[in-house]
């Protein structure tokens, strides 16, 4: 099938756009929540992971979206509900408002945020691999992380700056007028032809792809203490280079993708998986245990190495595991596990920092990693051989 040769980069930097609105807002997020009187960091945890609880309630209607109506109308929308949901939590800045006003305006965005997420990224998924076709399902997947922990890189510090600098009110402004861009990007990018036969209840989906899914939801375990404490634990410990944690960990994220993105396809997901949460592991630990701000780079640079592979690895397990007319379903629940861990870990995590202090966050994730691994050791005791 004949298709436009810049579809997939096209999509990609639509999708980086619209996923530098989240990581503009991530570092800022729990500072913000914290500059009001009385809020603690379980709220501060509440307030990053709330997206991903949204995510997760919301991938199964994404997922019958795009394989219902195409990935291109899916993906489109998500980008509009991006720009709406940062108009939203820009009105939490609105001086008339109590504090517990701010913080449900900033809720109820960050809810719409999460639904904007699940449509754009399952439509993007399930566009590029109906135009790339199934064999390059992993470097579609690859791709997709790129984009979303580049924006990462580049939106820890900057978001962090702009915060301190020119307020929460400009920075969602500017996320705001992201993902619009993005839509502008993807408008003449071609639609794919839709799947038809028979579609399996989304019970049945989840079963099937149970395995991988519990994997990729210990792995986001760490990411999501990285992202919403990372930059809290330079803070207490008095280290400089606050920002600079995500562009560490999304460097060397994105770097993994560029290097490695073809593995999956190539070797076998759950291959690639292994090594790549041991590594994860291993990152979170050396940041538990860092005694100065380069120890912990080091570490947040290693947690992204490691986390890179994970999702793309494990998701071309799900693609064969199901059939075409149900990929982008099965897509959608398989990142609903990993939404769970997001939206889990935010308020578990604050809870355990306000008794224990932010390095024990990290210890957390570390071992969540390391059961992340067992999961896919058994997976791969218990594939056939000839798979």
């Amino acid at each position: 099938m004949k298709t436009t040769p810049t579809f997939l980069p096209r999509l990609t930097l639509a999708l980086f756009l619209s996923y530098l609105s989240v990581a503009l807002s991530l570092t800022a997020v729990p500072v913000f929540v914290l500059s009001w009187p009385g809020f603690n960091n379980v709220l501060a945890g509440l307030a990053v992971g709330i997206p991903f609880l949204s995510t997760i309630f919301t991938r199964n209607y994404a997922g019958q979206i795009a394989d219902a109506t195409g990935g291109h109308r899916c993906m489109r929308r998500g980008l509009v509900l991006y720009a709406l949901a940062c108009g939203l939590c820009l009105f939490s800045t609105l001086p008339a408002l109590p504090s517990a006003g701010h913080y449900g305006v900033l809720i109820a965005g960050r809810l719409l945020l999460g639904l904007g997420e699940s449509l754009c990224i399952v439509g993007m998924m399930g566009w590029s691999i109906a135009l790339a076709g199934q064999p390059k399902a992993g470097k579609v997947m690859a791709w997709t992380g790129a984009a979303m922990y580049g924006a990462f890189a580049v939106g820890g510090p900057v978001g962090l700056i702009m915060y301190q600098h020119f307020g929460f009110a400009a920075l969602m402004l500017l996320s705001a007028a992201l993902p619009l861009a993005g839509l502008l990007l993807i408008s003449t990018v071609p639609g794919a032809p839709l799947h038809i036969g028979h579609r399996e209840p989304f019970w049945s989906i989840l079963n099937k792809i149970r395995g991988p899914g519990l994997a990729v939801a210990l792995q986001g375990v760490g990411f999501a203490s990285l992202g919403a404490f990372l930059s809290l634990r330079f803070l207490q410990a008095g280290w400089p280079y606050a920002g600079w944690g995500l562009t560490c960990f999304g460097a060397a994220f994105v770097g993994m993708r560029m290097l490695c993105g073809h593995l999956p396809d190539r070797i076998g997901g759950l291959k690639v998986a292994l090594p790549s949460l041991l590594l994860e592991a291993c990152g979170l630990a050396l940041i538990w245990s860092a005694h100065t701000p380069e120890i912990a780079l080091v570490g947040a640079f290693l947690t992204g190495a490691g986390c890179s592979m994970v999702y793309p690895s494990l998701g071309v397990e799900v693609v064969h595991r199901v059939p075409a007319p149900m990929r982008s379903t099965a897509l959608g629940g398989y990142s609903a596990f990993q939404d769970l861990a997001y939206a889990t870990t935010g308020p578990l995590a604050g809870f355990l920092a306000d008794r224990t202090g932010y390095a024990e966050v990290f210890l957390l994730g570390s071992l969540c990693a390391m059961l992340g691994a067992g999961v896919v050791c058994l997976l791969l005791a218990l594939k056939p051989h000839n798979a």
